[in-house]
């Protein structure tokens, strides 16, 4: 028998790199990329894409699927604003609450307040009133 280790792998290099990269990224940051990442997918999924040369990006429209990530996001801004600072927290806020609109905006038959995406972990989102 032999005492000697098996050479690492290529993918073993590439996960213990992954592993000390991740190490340096402070957690606010990590919170604010995944949050970014929901924003950009609930963005196209409400229609809101940019018009393209293949076409509108309102074909992009899926709200069964921008309900999901709205709520992702509801869920994720909630409980990490805590943790985050008023400052980053306060942008997350901002954004969702501005999906939460494109959400009901896109809508055929809107929720009623308090039922629409993350609605149940926000509260009701409304327009607010004109000046």
């Amino acid at each position: 028998m032999s005492d000697e280790q098996p050479e690492p792998t290529t993918d073993d290099r590439d996960s213990t790199t992954a592993t000390r990269d991740i190490a340096d990224v402070a957690a606010v940051e990590i919170i604010t990329t995944a949050a970014v990442h929901l924003m950009s997918a609930a963005a196209v999924k409400c229609g809101l894409a940019e018009d393209g040369p293949d076409g509108a990006g309102a074909d992009y429209l899926d709200l069964d699927e921008a309900r999901k990530l709205i709520t992702a996001l509801a869920g994720l801004v909630t409980s990490a604003a805590p943790e985050i600072g008023s400052q980053h927290a306060r942008a997350l806020r901002d954004g969702l609450r501005t999906l939460q609109l494109a959400f009901r905006e896109a809508s055929t038959f809107p929720d009623a307040p308090g039922d629409g995406p993350g609605e149940k972990l926000t509260g009701p989102v409304l327009p607010r009133a004109a000046h």
